[in-house]
């Protein structure tokens, strides 16, 4: 029975020393595998110049990163490195950013360096590029000097010009492409053309009035509602047209101002013109009392407007009762007038007189609204006789004067303008 206990020993022994060769073994595995990767971090940071300060040590699959480099980002490359290297479980990143004055230096002095050089070798490229720019802005130039070409496009100035810039800014694109391609910067044409639309919208939102008046000038120099000298009313505006920019309607008012408006209100807007259709009507009323003959009244205004000057006779001048009042009767008198041959104003006027003068000869009372007191002496008195007034139609030729005024100014100014006389009409 004694004898058991070393024999258990034994056993026990023999079991150690069988387990022990593949314990070193693995250990010795483990150990040649850190200093493989060890060796192969070693490798590649003194291959990358910024990386040769980086000292690496390996164990149990554990980078212990330690050393000096210039810049932040660089010590954060060398942990990426380390990441990536197949072997390394954890990286630990004790390396410190290099503050000593003379290799900093010298690290921006290679640095400096080293980019004038490549400026130096990017330099003949650079004079190709711009080369072929500044021929693609001659190409452009005469191109866009080519009027005889847009004409034959449009007849339009106004589109002649957008057309041009068109061709001109195509062109002129087409040269820079070719020129970054040259340069090996086309990766800027992309970035450019997004900085472009981004820029674009912006402005789209920003100067939306602008936009809005530059697109209802095309429109409104491709309608022509209207042509230089015309009289028109625009959204109770009224004047006579002096020109149409790229910008706004320019009117002379009746004045003699200038008047600005907004192209697209004239173009949304309501626009009356009185100088399309030469003949334009006029209207006046008279008042007369309740016991005039209406028809009488009627007949003396209508022929008296028959044989003035400056109301033509087709059609013919006639009176309507336009009103019934307590103590009078509104009559309307109607009249149409060749504005090419004489002034409407003049006639309106002289119509208005006239009537007046033959209700006075022919004793047609027109009474004023409200009451009269009269106060005479005793015995029979005379009231004074109104003064008559002439039967001789007074002048009614055409007024020039604010036609002269818009000519002289369409004369001097430089401003282009988009109305053609040529032109179809709306």
């Amino acid at each position: 029975m004694r004898s058991r206990p070393p024999l258990l020993i034994g056993w026990l022994a023999a079991l150690l020393l069988l387990a022990a060769g593949p314990l070193a073994r693995a250990q010795e595995g483990t150990e040649a595998s850190d200093r493989a990767v060890e060796a192969r971090l070693e490798r590649v940071y003194a291959a990358v110049e910024r990386l040769r300060g980086v000292e690496v040590e390996v164990d149990a699959g554990v980078a212990h990163l330690t050393g000096e480099v210039l810049r932040p980002e660089d010590r954060e490359e060398a942990q990426r490195i380390a990441e990536r290297v197949g072997g390394v479980l954890v990286v630990q990143n004790d390396v410190r950013e290099l503050r000593a004055v003379r290799p900093r230096l010298e690290a921006l002095g290679d640095e400096l360096e080293d980019r004038l050089l490549a400026l130096v070798a990017f330099l003949p490229l650079l004079g190709v590029g711009l080369g072929i720019l500044f021929l693609a802005w001659l190409a452009a130039r005469w191109v866009g000097g080519r009027e005889s070409v847009f004409r034959r496009v449009t007849r339009n100035r106004f589109l002649q010009d957008i057309v041009r810039q068109a061709v001109w800014a195509v062109v002129l694109l087409l040269g820079l492409v070719a020129a970054l391609e040259v340069m090996g910067a086309t990766a800027l044409v992309g970035a450019a053309l997004g900085a472009a639309g981004v820029v674009g919208l912006a402005i789209g939102f920003a100067f939306r009035d602008l936009v809005e008046n530059y697109i209802a000038s095309v429109l409104l120099s491709l309608r022509q509602p209207f042509e230089p000298g015309d009289h028109v009313v625009v959204e109770g505006n009224e004047g006579k047209v002096l020109r149409l920019t790229s910008r706004a309607t320019v009117l002379m008012t009746l004045d003699g101002n200038h008047l600005r408006i907004p192209n697209a209100t004239v173009f949304k807007g309501v626009v009356l013109n009185y100088t399309r259709n030469p003949q334009r009507r006029f209207l006046f009323e008279v008042s007369v009392a309740n016991e005039t003959s209406l028809a009488a009244a009627l007949e003396l205004g209508a022929r008296t407007l028959r044989e003035m000057e400056g109301v033509v006779p087709d059609p013919g001048p006639f009176g309507r009762v336009a009103e019934l009042a307590d103590s009078t009767v509104l009559l309307r008198f109607f009249g149409w007038v060749d504005q090419r041959q004489h002034d409407f104003g003049k006639v309106h006027s002289e119509a208005r007189r006239l009537v007046k003068g033959a209700f006075d000869r022919e004793g047609v009372e027109m009474p004023e609204p409200g009451y009269r007191v009269l106060l005479t002496r005793a015995g029979p008195a005379e009231e004074p006789a109104a003064p008559a007034e002439p039967a001789a139609t007074r002048d009614v030729d055409v007024d020039h004067g604010l036609d002269r005024r818009v000519a002289a100014e369409r004369a001097e100014t430089a401003e282009r303008d988009l109305l053609d006389s040529s032109a179809p009409r709306e």
